[in-house]
Order: structure tokens, then C-alpha cells, then sequence
């Protein structure tokens, strides 16, 4: 079957590949092994200077990159030039930092001599998906090349032309022929690439339903994984904020990547006194924004990237109003050609509804009120997910009883939640476990050695 690219803004196929052949993915594999030994052997600073080649055509190529992406994925130039820029960052930060993460530390014991050393792995496996086609790569590779480890991409099956693209740019940036490839498989060949001793460790971001299939089968193996999965992010907001302002970042916050972002706000959680005219704001501003053509830069919401996202996020409408929710502003797919939802403002939606424990991967927000602090944390910590946190209030009172109680991987207070290759990043409950990025990123995929010297 052909790995097929497919425009989402009017549904054109843009190119086919044949997946490769098992004696191909020997080739790679073989490939893989042969380069890593040369490059954990490279010193730092000659991966530094391939890391910085890397962010320096990513500055210089970003609008010819970005409209890779808004053609594959349907995300909005704007945002796939910055996603660009972001993984330019990433590759600086790591080429300016790595090092000094990963020199050895001294420890005092009764030894002559006693230090932990991180030594690379091998071959890595990164699993990734089509929502950032770019950043979520780049925010592997980067830490893994520096940490001196080989990496095999399999990427999004609609996003082959991105995967294909980040290949290239390696090479060019002068890392060694095998210590970056792209594999272009299906997802029913990756049980064989994790089977293979060859491949040592697994990271993967993606779904709840993908991160138990490849865990599953990386456990049977005794390999180390890193996921990151799904997310259902609360937005908490209390009286003390100015609410058109907050009204304004809200919407932002839910409809950033066309509302397909794990770390996007989902459930937007309001205090009592303020509900009222935070929902009329909310609904107000869902409903004025610009949905169409994703390369034109007036454009603020682009289609979802696959017709099958569409199908399933209005299942998931369908049964929250099935269930009591109202739907305050849009609800359905826009007509035309293209993958386009209408932003949706849900209230209403019963605790017990499947919907209300999923997560709606496109432009719907769910509106929630509560009484205070305590009822807030109690409906944002019950959630399966566990990705990310936003808190708005500028009580110091309530802004430390946050980000003492809520369950996430990441809590911002006043701010949406992002990632930032300085801070760690990841999740608990089903949104996976380990983290990405920062120094705990790095020494994810090292062997964290102790030496006794007597």
C-alpha cells in the first residue's frame, strides 16, 4: 500500500512513495549500526557544528520548509514558519549546551575515584506524528545526535515529504551519511524494526491506542521508551484576570494548530462570578475567526489534516449533545472541499459522557463552571490525561495552591502552555511518561554509567 501525501486544504494527492521492502529496512538497519559507532566516537564539537549547520539552513529555508508543512498537514503559514524557526532554536540550544550536560560528574565516595558518565546508546527509533511534522522530530534528534546515538524516523504516514526534507537537511548540515535516516514504512512494519536488535530505544508521540501498541511490544524487548501522548488540557480561570484578555488567549489557546495540538487547552474551567461573561467573550471570539486557505496569512484557523479527523471529531460532538451538551457556535464541517471544522463552543457536557474524558483533537472547546479554587482542580485533575496545565488568576494565593494540586506534567500560570527545549517536557497518567527536551531530555536515551575506580 502507498504511503500517500494528501493536501487538506482541497484533498489532491501531492505524491505517492512504495514503502520500503524488508531487504531495504536491512540496509538502513545495517546502515544505522555502521554509523553510530563512527559517531559516538566524533567529538562534540564537531556535532555541534553539524547542529548549527542544521539551524542555520532552517532560518534560511524556513518560508520554502514552512510551506512543506502547511501543504502536507494544513497547518497555517504562519504557525509552520515559526514551528521552523522553533526547531532552529532546538538544534542551537543543543549544539551551545550538550556538552556540558553530558560531562561526567564527580561523586565523593570511599573509592580513589568514583564518577557517572553518559555514553550514548545506538540506534533510536522515533515514531512521530503529522501534527508538528518538524518540531516533534527536531525535538528528539537534536538531543539524541548530540548525545552521540543514531536516529531512524518513521514518521506520520501523510507526512512523508516533511520526513524525507529533515533527512536531507541533516545531510547537508554535514552529519555522516546513516546517523539520520528517514524510513519510509507503514505502521504494521514497526514491530519488526523494534524486534531487531539493532534498535535499542523507541521514543514515540502520537496516541493514547499507539503508545500501548509500541510500549507493548518495546517492553517485550526490555527497550527503553519515551512517550508522549494524548492531552486534555484544563484552562483554569478565576475573577481576578482581565477577561477580554484572557477571553482573547483562551481562544488562541484552543485553536492553535487548527486545534490539533496535545498541549492545545481543551476544557476551559470557569469560576462562578465571571462565567457568564467569559462565555459570551469565548463564544464571540470562537466564532469571528478566520477559517479558510491555510497559506494565506489572514488566515487564523486552517482544515484538520486528515478527512478521517473530521469524521471522528464530530462523532465525539455528536455524542457530547447526545448527552445533554450544548452547542453554543459552530458544531459541524464547513462545506467545500478540504478538511475544515467549524470552531465549536460545547457547554453542557455531562461528567459520564465519553466525551467528556477524551480528547477533541480540532477546534471544539468544552466550557465548564465551578464555585472556586478547589471544585476547579477537582474537574481539571479528573481527566485521564496529564500533559499540560494552564491557571489564570493573579491571586499568589491561588496561583500556589495550582500548581501544588493540579496533575500535569507542565503548569503555566498567566501563560499557555508550550514547549521550551530549556524546561523538561512530557506528561503523566495516559499522557505517557519520561520527558523531552532540557537536560532531562538529553540523558533520556545515554547509558548513565557509575564508575568505581580502587
Amino acid at each position: 500500500m502507498a504511503i500517500t501525501s494528501i493536501d487538506p486544504a482541497n484533498g489532491k494527492v501531492l505524491r505517492t512513495f512504495e514503502p520500503l521492502s524488508a531487504s531495504a529496512i536491512e540496509e538502513k538497519l545495517r546502515v544505522a549500526q555502521a554509523a553510530f559507532h563512527a559517531w559516538k566516537a566524533t567529538p562534540f564539537s564537531a556535532r555541534s557544528a553539524a547542529l548549527l549547520n542544521a539551524a542555520a539552513i532552517l532560518e534560511t529555508e524556513k518560508r520554502t520548509l514552512g510551506e512543506l508543512l502547511t501543504r502536507e498537514m494544513g497547518k497555517t503559514i504562519s504557525s509552520a514558519v515559526g514551528e521552523v524557526e522553533k526547531c532552529a532554536l532546538g538544534c542551537r540550544f543543543y549544539a551551545e549546551h550538550a556538552e556540558k550536560m553530558l560531562m561526567a560528574e564527580q561523586v565523593p565516595t570511599n573509592a580513589s575515584r568514583s564518577f557517572v558518565q553518559y555514553i550514548p546508546l545506538g540506534p533510536i527509533l522515533a515514531v512521530m506524528p503529522w501534527n508538528f511534522p518538524f518540531w516533534q522530530v527536531f525535538r528528539f534528534a537534536a538531543p539524541a545526535l548530540m548525545a552521540g546515538n543514531a536516529a531512524l524516523l518513521k514518521h506520520s504516514s501523510n507526512v512523508p515529504q516533511c520526513a524525507l526534507a529533515i533527512e536531507d537537511i541533516f545531510v547537508r548540515a554535514g552529519v555522516p551519511q546513516g546517523v539520520f535516516q528517514t524510513l519510509l514504512v507503514e505502521a504494521s512494519q514497526v514491530e519488526q524494526l523494534l524486534k531487531d536488535d539493532r534498535i535499542v530505544a523507541v521514543t514515540l508521540t502520537g496516541s493514547e491506542g499507539a503508545g500501548r501498541s509500541i510500549a507493548g511490544i518495546a517492553g517485550s524487548q526490555i527497550k527503553k521508551t519515551v512517550l508522549e501522548l494524548g492531552g486534555s488540557d484544563p484552562f483554569i480561570v478565576m475573577p481576578s484576570v482581565d477577561l477580554e484578555e484572557t477571553a482573547t488567549l483562551a481562544v488562541k489557546a484552543r485553536t492553535i494548530n487548527n486545534g490539533q495540538s496535545c498541549i492545545a487547552a481543551k476544557r476551559f474551567i470557569v469560576a462562578d462570578p465571571i462565567y457568564e461573561e467569559f462565555e459570551r467573550l469565548f463564544i464571540v471570539k470562537m466564532g469571528a475567526l478566520r477559517v479558510g486557505d491555510p497559506m494565506a496569512d489572514s488566515t487564523e484557523v486552517g482544515p484538520l489534516a486528515t478527512e478521517q479527523l473530521v469524521n471522528d471529531l464530530q462523532k465525539q460532538v455528536d455524542a457530547a449533545v447526545s448527552d445533554g451538551a450544548l452547542i453554543k457556535t459552530g458544531g459541524k464541517p464547513l462545506t467545500g472541499p478540504g478538511n475544515y471544522y467549524a470552531p465549536t463552543v460545547l457547554t453542557g457536557v455531562r461528567v459520564g459522557s465519553p466525551t467528556y474524558y477524551e480528547e477533541l483533537f480540532g477546534p471544539v472547546a468544552m466550557l465548564f463552571r465551578v464555585k472556586d479554587a478547589a471544585e476547579a482542580v477537582r474537574v481539571a485533575n479528573d481527566s485521564p490525561f496529564g500533559l499540560g496545565a494552564s491557571v489564570w488568576t493573579k491571586d499568589p494565593g491561588e496561583q500556589e495552591y495550582f500548581v501544588q494540586n493540579l496533575e500535569a506534567g507542565s503548569v503555566f500560570v498567566n501563560a499557555m502552555v508550550a514547549s521550551d527545549p530549556r524546561l523538561p517536557f512530557g506528561g503523566i497518567k495516559r499522557s505517557g511518561y519520561g520527558r523531552e527536551l532540557s537536560d532531562v531530555g538529553l540523558r533520556e536515551f545515554v547509558n548513565i554509567q557509575t564508575v568505581w575506580v580502587k
